[in-house]
């Protein structure tokens, strides 16, 4: 530092010394001009010489403006190292606070979700009821609609059944109406059967022949009440006399002809 500054030092020291040499230098010049003219013994003969000074100012050297001092070096910035950070103080009540918070809070999530799935199982079970319940409404409506068609059916085959045993015997008493019997002899009680004070019915079929007799007579199954009353009721049947049916002008024979033979004690 001291070595930048001394070259300015002496050169301030230089310009001073040029003004001031100069100086001495033109009043050394007068003074010797005023020494060399002057002698003892003034001349004869010669005029005496008026010298004519002339004083001459100089201006006064004007010193050089001092520089500026230097200005001293920045002190150098210590940089004050940041406080260090002061912990924050754990507030152990706040922190317990915060977690009771959220806990209830995750309790209350956890019970929505609980009653929201609750929710959802209740509408698909009482979902899954009412479909169970429009399918077995179904499955009646279907039962009962074919419950209907089977009865609808009986009947109308009940119908045909009693439509056709009606026809049967309207056919057999038209029948019977153009052949009425000539002869026709009660059967003969059965004696065993009086002793033991039986009574019933015995039914027999047989085929009317064209020439009006009874052939192949039969006791109807299940038609006679006791065995007792078959033969009686065989024999009485054969006796039969009949006047031919005759259909368009021929005598036919007439198949299927049934006769109940009734026993009673008087």
């Amino acid at each position: 530092m001291n070595e930048l500054i001394t070259p300015r030092r002496h050169h301030r020291s230089e310009s001073w010394l040029l003004p001031a040499a100069a100086t001495l230098l033109l009043h050394g010049g007068a003074f010797w001009m005023l020494y060399s003219s002057w002698s003892p013994e003034p001349p004869a003969s010669a005029p005496p010489s008026v010298m004519v000074m002339q004083l001459v100012s100089l201006p006064s050297p004007v010193p050089e403006p001092l520089a500026p001092a230097p200005e001293p070096p920045p002190e150098p910035v210590v940089e004050a190292e940041p406080p260090a950070p002061v912990e924050p103080q754990v507030d152990q009540a706040e922190i317990a606070r915060k977690r009771l918070e959220e806990q209830h809070e995750r309790e209350r999530l956890e019970q929505q979700r609980l009653a929201e799935q609750q929710r959802q199982q209740e509408q698909e079970r009482q979902r899954q009821q009412e479909q169970a319940r429009q399918e077995q409404q179904q499955r009646e409506l279907a039962e009962r609609h074919a419950l209907e068609q089977q009865s609808l059916a009986a009947e109308a085959e009940a119908r045909a059944l009693a439509d056709a045993e009606a026809a049967r015997r309207a056919a057999e008493a038209a029948a019977i109406a153009q052949y009425q019997p000539i002869s026709k002899q009660p059967p003969t009680y059965p004696r065993r059967a009086l002793d033991r004070g039986l009574e019933g019915d015995c039914t027999v079929s047989y085929t009317v022949t064209q020439d009006g007799r009874v052939s192949d007579p039969q006791v109807v199954d299940g038609a006679c009440d006791d065995p007792l009353f078959a033969r009686p009721s065989l024999a009485a049947a054969k006796s039969f006399r009949y006047q031919p049916r005759t259909v368009n002008g021929q005598r036919v024979a007439v198949h299927d002809v049934r006769n109940t033979f009734r026993y009673r004690i008087e």
